[in-house]
């Protein structure tokens, strides 16, 4: 019996080649000849995939091309996530509009297209080039901010969507019950609302988060996070919404401002804009700089220079959204001011039928109260002329 090789002496034994025996002449049944049979080669493996660069790994996709009109229109960015709220917001108003139809009421045309004028607002920032280019110019994120904070915010307040839902909505079928319609103006007028619908705290809200958002370290991280991107944006979004929602006041509200002080609270806020926009111009030193650094197109300016051309668009950008205020609060007022001519007509009418309480009539009642005060001043005076001529006759 054999004794079995050790296992090193067998791993330095030449491996033999095998050969299969082979039919020499015609070769094979296809014709071919065999030859012998070579042990396969090691499995090739696919070639490693491209990785992406930094900028995709950054933005989600690669760098576009140099930044014009034109490609700002037509290189669209799909986000999903205003997308969906655009078609919401459209199809719950229009769903709303429609039962107003089916049940014989009116709404507006004005409104509903000053409702759809501000989606379309938000579409074109959040859906087109302006997207794309965004993040990575802050001259174009300034044009986007500009647009959610103080352009889309005016319309979709004078859409009056509150109004609208209150109007389509059904009350609750039993008393006492909290249908969708009693819920909405419970929250209209909770405490919460209260507060932060306060003039002096959606001023605070709309002026002071700008200056603590960019001056801060908030920009960046917000900027390196798509979600903190997305909170951003809905953030300029709600504080616009929740300023007009106060300074127009076409929605029910806690507490309306007279005309007057609406107009005293725009010209105070709209400054700050300004402001905002002369600081940024003024600054040596850019902002998340890091951030930029990291997404700095080739084609593109220096990131101060950049930043600059941000903050004249912030400075110039708050001419739009005063004067468009400025004729909405003119037709408000004006219009107000016919309803209630219309209303005292109205009482002054009934006061003036048979049978009517005189003191409907508001302006009745203010004459009747000149003349009374009238008549009680030629009295005094009649008194006092009397009793000059009184003492002038004594000796």
């Amino acid at each position: 019996m054999v004794a079995p090789e050790p296992d090193a002496a067998r791993a330095r034994r030449p491996q033999a080649l095998v050969v299969h025996p082979v039919r020499v002449g015609r070769g094979g049944r296809d014709g071919r000849r065999h030859g012998p049979c070579r042990r396969a080669g090691p499995h090739r493996a696919a070639p490693p995939a491209t990785p992406d660069t930094a900028v995709k790994t950054l933005l989600g996709y690669e760098m576009p091309p140099e930044v014009t009109p034109p490609r700002l229109a037509t290189l669209w960015q799909f986000d999903l996530f205003f997308a969906v709220l655009v078609v919401v917001l459209g199809g719950l108003y229009l769903a709303a509009v429609v039962r107003l139809r089916r049940r014989g009421d009116t709404w507006p045309a004005g409104r509903s297209a000053a409702w759809f004028a501000g989606l379309l607002a938000i579409v074109a920032v959040t859906q087109t080039g302006v997207a794309k280019y965004a993040p990575i110019l802050f001259s174009v994120h300034m044009a986007q901010h500009m647009v959610l904070n103080m352009l889309a915010p005016i319309f979709l307040v004078v859409g009056a969507p509150v109004t609208l839902a209150l109007r389509a909505l059904k009350p609750a079928r039993i008393r006492g019950d909290r249908g969708p319609r009693e819920w909405l103006t419970a929250i209209v007028h909770s405490r919460y609302v209260a507060v932060i619908a306060h003039p002096a705290v959606a001023t605070i809200i709309f002026v002071a988060s700008l200056f603590a958002l960019y001056f801060t370290p908030l920009f960046e991280a917000a900027m390196r996070n798509h979600l903190g991107h997305i909170a951003m944006m809905v953030h300029f979004l709600a504080a616009g919404a929740l300023f007009f929602w106060v300074l127009l006041g076409v929605d029910p509200a806690p507490k309306k401002l007279p005309y007057p002080g609406r107009l005293l609270l725009l010209f105070v806020t709209m400054p700050f804009h300004a402001f905002f926009g002369i600081a940024l111009m003024n600054m040596s030193q850019a902002l998340a700089l890091g951030w930029y650094e990291s997404v700095d197109p080739p084609w593109g300016t220096t990131i101060l220079h950049d930043q600059h051309t941000g903050g004249a668009i912030a400075w110039a950008f708050g001419e739009i959204p005063t004067f468009i205020v400025l004729i909405v609060l003119a037709f408000q007022w004006y219009g107000d001011d016919q309803r209630q001519a219309r209303r005292l007509d109205r009482r002054a009418d009934r006061a003036a039928k048979a049978g009517g309480a005189p003191e409907d009539d508001e302006l009745a009642v203010y004459n009747a109260r000149l003349a009374k005060l009238a008549e009680r001043d030629r009295a005094g005076r009649d008194g006092a002329e009397a009793e000059a001529g009184e003492r002038g006759k004594r000796p």
